[in-house]
């Protein structure tokens, strides 16, 4: 009795590990349907009223802080472009991380580091080539590139394309590629509506303080 009793033990026991791991798998894998509505709840987000004034805010310290902060080296942008540049960082900061696009943009400082070496060595070696010290020079991987692209379908080469637009997208499949585009775009076009108030905001604010006292 005992010995016919141990093995219905030791199979419930593994029916029941088994159904929890099913049902903790199930949990863990969110379905389409909640995905879709998240993705749409976040570019519903970029389109209201109060998303738009906390990037603003944030914008017109970041904007602040660049005026008065000096240069932090000679090759630092300046003007349009440093503007330019701390708009996208306070929007991918207003995004908060949540995806691909506001991460890739966070991280780019990063990535500039890495540059500035991968420059230096270029410089040597293109001065090397300009001694006659170096091998003949290589096939352009650009142009390996394009030849690729012209021998994808359609609808690939048009992914491959907006994946390099959309910020972190570049090796995403295009399912990824769709869903961060989605998001990017309802997040410039909120970024376009807030900084042309903004400068509404200053130039009324500078011709009112220029105009000559009645």
């Amino acid at each position: 009795m005992a010995s016919s009793m141990v093995p219905n033990t030791v199979t419930n026991t593994g029916s029941r590990a088994a159904a929890r791991r099913r049902k903790k798998k199930r949990s863990q894998v969110p379905s389409a349907q909640s995905q879709d509505a998240s993705n749409s709840s976040s570019a519903d987000e970029w389109k209201s009223e109060a998303q738009q004034q906390v990037y603003s805010s944030r914008l017109l310290g970041a904007l602040r802080m660049l005026r008065l902060s000096p240069p932090s080296s000679p090759a630092a942008p300046k003007g349009g472009r440093a503007v330019r540049e701390v708009a996208d960082r306070v929007l991918a900061v207003t995004a908060k991380g949540r995806t691909r696009w506001s991460r890739e943009i966070l991280t780019n400082r990063l990535k500039l580091k890495f540059m500035k070496k991968h420059n230096k060595r270029q410089r040597v070696v293109a001065a090397a080539a300009a001694r006659g010290n170096s091998r003949l020079p290589k096939k352009p991987r650009l142009s390996i590139l394009r030849l690729k692209m012209k021998n994808l379908p359609t609808v690939q080469r048009k992914a491959r394309v907006l994946g390099r637009i959309v910020p972190g997208c570049r090796k995403e499949p295009l399912p990824v590629i769709l869903e961060e585009a989605t998001d990017y775009i309802a997040a410039l076009e909120m970024q376009v509506r807030a900084m042309s108030a903004l400068a509404d905001l200053l130039s009324g604010a500078s011709s009112s303080s220029s105009a000559p006292p009645t």
